[in-house]
């Protein structure tokens, strides 16, 4: 509740206390507070003087100068002299105890009287909101009483010019410190106005105001150290900052030199800030609470100003105006919500639920149309659009119910049966407000209007205007647009519509004409396309055909009856699915039994199990499926296929008749007639199987017909118990199965003829040469498999080749062969690249450096290794040179190692070939002086070197790789030629 503006007047404009005592009027420059002698009137002016005594003074008395001039004292009640003498906090908690006190006697007196609970808070009301009107009238009484105070401090005082500047501060400083709330008790926003107008009436200066409110600041922050309640102690702090945001709003932008709060109490600048912005935030939001859930924009505009006088920044005024209106909407989807639960309690709930989100659509739109307004910068700042993000509503738990409530608004704009541009609209701003994805506002809307859809199109249907329409496709495209419909979606709901039809036409396992004749209606009616009508039947009527066909294949060989014929073909007719649809179920089913067979095969123990679960398929595929197609097609299983596309021409067949094996897989034009009709080749494993799997199931089977059943005898033996050359006849069936062509079947045949065939010729060629007796006997053997002259001698070719390389190989191997030897192989021509591999070849040129490296003589040829070598092996130069260097890297510090390893174990010709090893090494890669930590080895080294008389050159260049200097290398030849130079071997061989 805010204070009343004090009525103060200054000095020569105060009025008596007395209602009776009539007024003085003197010249203004007698009343000035100038020095007596200025203070006199230039002229003599005759006045009428009306001096009224007070009351309570004696008659007899004379009154004083101050009492002429002024009046007499302003009387104060009984209760306002008590009021006058207490403290602000002292004040706030009189009134607390007298509303306190009232609602305690209400109680008392009505639990007294009437005896029930009911009256007893009704008596606590009543007098509590008595106690509550005296205190606020007793509390409003302080402007008042400021003023009186002031006025008869005048009074009193005989010389008026007598009062000083203390006196005029105090009263300030009583005024400020009671027009301040104490406590947590908020500011009303009119005290910053209320100590201006007082200042302004007392005449104080904005420093000395400032020095009044610094001081009142003290006394809060010493009782606020003075005391040790904890409560209290927060109390006392809001109260200063209080203080500290009235005054800043007092003084405005002097503030921030007028008053010295850093300095002063050592707060920093944050904390002031955190002051003014707190209590700014409480005013604005008191503001914000007046507004209501209308928009009025004069409201608003006033809000803005006020937002400015108190001094709150725009972005915490933005955000706390955002929050105000998010709350009002919360308001509305709250009541929403209620009578939304309550549609099954409640009459008409769903148009209550329709009106509550009206309101919250009419909020947003008026908050968007101020904010669009030319005078936007006299609006608070955060004006538009309205969202429920940071609210209540803002979850993952509430999200589902405004979900809901949207879903609720959609219904309702469908309401007319179409979508209006406005409904469009307001959906997009609910939306918006719900902070809604546009998924799940598209998957809502699409659920909704697929509904609609579906109703409209049952009217429409039913009603016969569709069928009345010219065109089919117009009215159901005005139709969607209608509703603002996807024409897609629209024909996925057609076909819906023909599925569920064509399901309860095929409930019975048949279609009749009539069944016919109504779906054919309803595809015209619905423009459903013909792709779109096979789909369907090849999945409704394809699912029933399944089940007889799954029936028919598992009745197995002995099954398949003439009963389970008349039911597969009835299901192929009555149906009415097309050939291809039928042959696609049919296949899938049947090679789902063939992959069965196969996985069987390959898990068998031995080949012959293995080729007996093929032959089980073969009679499978020859007696149940042949049948099975020629029922599903209408046909006579006598009739023989048409020959495949992809079989290859005669001659080229004629080429590998030689074959025997593949010769007896063709029957004969006799044993046609006899056998009646070939098995079916339609369905094959060709997609399941990959070639080579397909390819070695063809020649275990093959292998079985060659070898035939066996039977195992003691000792490991084998005898053939049954061998049919039918078998040959089912094997061309089982490469029908498997959908070999007849290019991958000769080549089956004439891998493994090669196979016989080189496995015996092997033993003929053991040595790797020919002779007339053995050319002989492989021609014998070649007519025997029935292998081509030129497959056979590709044979016969590689297997000399081989054992030639073989030979080749295990000498190199071996080091039983040198590169003068490769050398001699290749002048003779012999092909060397083809026998010899890269890597054997390579080895051997790194081998051949390396006994280089370790021949102990020093030599090293480059043109002999660089060009030569590499000519004989067929070795890259590049290559080569790369192999040389590494080796002379490696062996370039071993061999210095081992020289002085040698020189310990008092070897002295293996340190002469060491060192010239690594003068070796050293010609191929010129390496840089080595070191080592013992210099006398390293003399000895040098020494034992120069007694076998090597060349100058070698000597200096063992120099220079031992770091010997040319005084130290003098001095050891001339030691070494005196004779002087010895190990003490010659010692040890005397002992023994």
């Amino acid at each position: 509740m805010a204070f009343p503006a004090p009525a103060l007047t200054l000095p020569g404009q105060l009025n008596s206390p007395a209602s009776s005592a009539a007024p003085m009027f003197l010249p203004s420059s007698c009343l000035s507070n100038r020095s007596p002698g200025r203070n006199k009137c230039k002229r003599r002016k005759n006045f009428k003087v009306r001096v009224s005594m007070a009351p309570e003074a004696d008659a007899g008395e004379a009154p004083s100068s101050s009492q002429v001039i002024f009046g007499g004292e302003k009387q104060l009640s009984g209760p306002e002299k008590v009021f006058e003498s207490l403290s602000a906090p002292a004040r706030y908690g009189v009134c607390a105890v007298i509303v306190a006190g009232a609602l305690a006697a209400g109680y008392a007196v009505g639990a007294t009287t009437k005896g029930t609970r009911n009256a007893a808070f009704g008596g606590a009301l009543a007098l509590g909101v008595a106690g509550g009107a005296t205190a606020y009238a007793l509390n409003s009484t302080a402007p008042r009483i400021a003023a009186a105070a002031l006025h008869n401090k005048v009074v009193k005082c005989d010389d008026p010019t007598s009062l000083n500047r203390e006196d005029i501060d105090s009263l300030l400083h009583k005024y400020v410190s009671s027009i301040i709330p104490s406590g947590n008790e908020d500011l009303k926003g009119d005290e910053a106005e209320s100590i201006i107008k007082f200042k302004k009436a007392l005449g104080i200066d904005d420093p000395d105001a400032a020095a009044v409110h610094i001081e009142i600041g003290r006394r809060i922050f010493r009782q606020r150290l003075e005391t040790g309640d904890r409560d209290a102690v927060i109390e006392e702090r809001r109260a200063f900052q209080k203080l500290v945001y009235v005054s800043n709003l007092v003084f405005g932008d002097a503030s921030t030199f007028l008053l010295p709060w850093k300095r002063v109490f050592k707060v920093t600048d944050a904390q002031v800030e955190v002051a003014v912005r707190d209590n700014a935030q409480r005013l604005f939001q008191s503001r914000l609470s007046s507004l209501g859930k209308d928009v009025d924009e004069k409201k608003l505009m006033d809000l803005r100003e006020a937002q400015l006088k108190l001094k709150l920044p725009d972005e915490i005024a933005a955000d706390m105006f955002r929050d105000y209106t998010r709350k009002q909407i919360e308001e509305y989807i709250s009541s929403a919500l209620e009578v939304m639960k309550s549609q099954g309690r409640v009459r008409g709930s769903a148009l209550k639920v329709t009106e509550e989100l009206n309101k919250i659509l009419a909020y947003n739109q008026a908050l968007i149309d101020l904010k669009n307004n030319s005078d936007k910068e006299r609006l608070p700042l955060g004006i538009g659009s309205v969202s429920v993000l940071g609210g209540e509503y803002d979850s993952d738990r509430k999200i589902d119910e405004l979900r809901q409530l949207y879903r609720a608004c959609v219904t309702e704009a469908f309401s007319s049966g179409r979508l209006e541009d406005d409904k469009v609209a307001a959906l997009n701003q609910l939306k918006n407000i719900f902070s809604l994805g546009n998924r799940e506002t598209e998957q809502i809307m699409l659920e909704i209007t697929t509904k609609v859809y579906r109703r409209r199109l049952s009217q429409v249907v039913s009603g016969g205007d569709l069928e009345a329409a010219p065109s089919k496709a117009v009215f159901l495209q005005n139709l969607c647009d209608e509703l603002r419909f996807d024409p897609q979606k629209a024909s996925e709901v057609h076909e819906d519509i023909y599925r569920q039809k064509l399901q309860q036409c095929v409930a019975d396992g048949n279609l009749s004409k009539e069944d016919v004749a109504a779906l054919l209606r309803l595809r015209v009616l619905l423009c459903i396309p013909q792709q779109t009508v096979d789909t369907a039947h090849a999945d409704i009527c394809g699912r029933l055909f399944q089940k007889v066909v799954d029936e028919a294949i598992s009745a197995g060989i002995d099954g398949y009856d003439s009963e389970m014929k008349a039911k597969v073909q009835k299901a192929a007719q009555g149906l009415r699915l097309t050939k291809e649809a039928a042959m696609a179920i049919t296949s899938k089913a049947v090679r789902s039994v063939f992959v069965n067979y196969v996985k069987r095969a390959r898990t068998a123990e031995s080949r012959t199990e293995s080729a007996r679960e093929l032959k089980k398929m073969i009679f499978f595929n020859n007696i149940v499926v042949t049948q099975l197609l020629a029922d599903i097609k209408g046909e006579s299983p006598d009739v023989s296929p048409e020959p495949s596309k992809e079989e290859p021409k005669q001659d080229e067949e004629d080429e590998w008749d030689s074959l025997e094996t593949w010769r007896k897989t063709k029957p004969s034009k006799e044993l046609e007639d006899k056998l009646g009709a070939e098995a079916q080749s339609e369905i094959t494993l060709k997609d399941d199987l990959s070639l080579r799997d397909r390819t070695d199931l063809y020649r275990t089977y093959l292998l079985y017909c060659i070898s035939g059943e066996t039977t195992g005898l003691p000792f490991g033996t084998q005898i053939v118990t049954k061998k049919d050359n039918r078998e040959y006849l089912r094997l061309g069936q089982l490469g029908g199965i498997l959908g070999l062509t007849s290019k991958e079947v000769v080549d089956v045949h004439r891998s493994l003829a090669e196979q016989a065939f080189r496995q015996q010729a092997q033993v003929i060629l053991a040595d790797g040469q020919l002779s007339k007796a053995r050319i002989e006997q492989l021609n014998e053997l070649q007519k025997q498999v029935g292998l081509p002259s030129e497959s056979a001698q590709k044979v016969i070719k590689s297997i000399t080749s081989t054992r030639i390389s073989g030979a080749i190989e295990a000498a190199v191997s071996q080091g039983k062969m040198t590169i003068g030897q490769i050398r001699e192989l290749r002048e003779a021509n012999v092909d060397l690249d083809n026998i010899i591999a890269k890597e054997v070849r390579e080895n051997l040129f790194k081998k051949t450096i390396d006994e280089i490296f370790s021949s102990g003589t020093g030599d090293f040829n480059e043109e002999e290794v660089y060009e030569r070598f590499p000519a004989d092996l067929g070795i890259d130069v590049s290559k080569a040179k790369k192999i040389v260097l590494d080796l002379a890297k490696e062996r370039l510090s071993n061999s210095l190692v081992q020289a002085v390893a040698l020189l310990r174990q008092r070897n002295l010709s293996g340190v002469v070939s060491s060192l010239n090893n690594l003068l070796a090494c050293d010609k191929a890669v010129p390496a840089e002086p080595l070191s080592w930590s013992v210099p006398e080895e390293v003399s000895d080294l040098f020494s034992l070197y120069l007694k076998n008389n090597p060349s100058e050159e070698k000597i200096a260049r063992l120099q220079y790789l031992l770091g010997i200097n040319d005084s130290t290398a003098l001095s050891l030849k001339q030691s070494v030629k005196a004779g002087a130079f010895t190990l003490g071997v010659e010692e040890e061989e005397f002992i023994f």
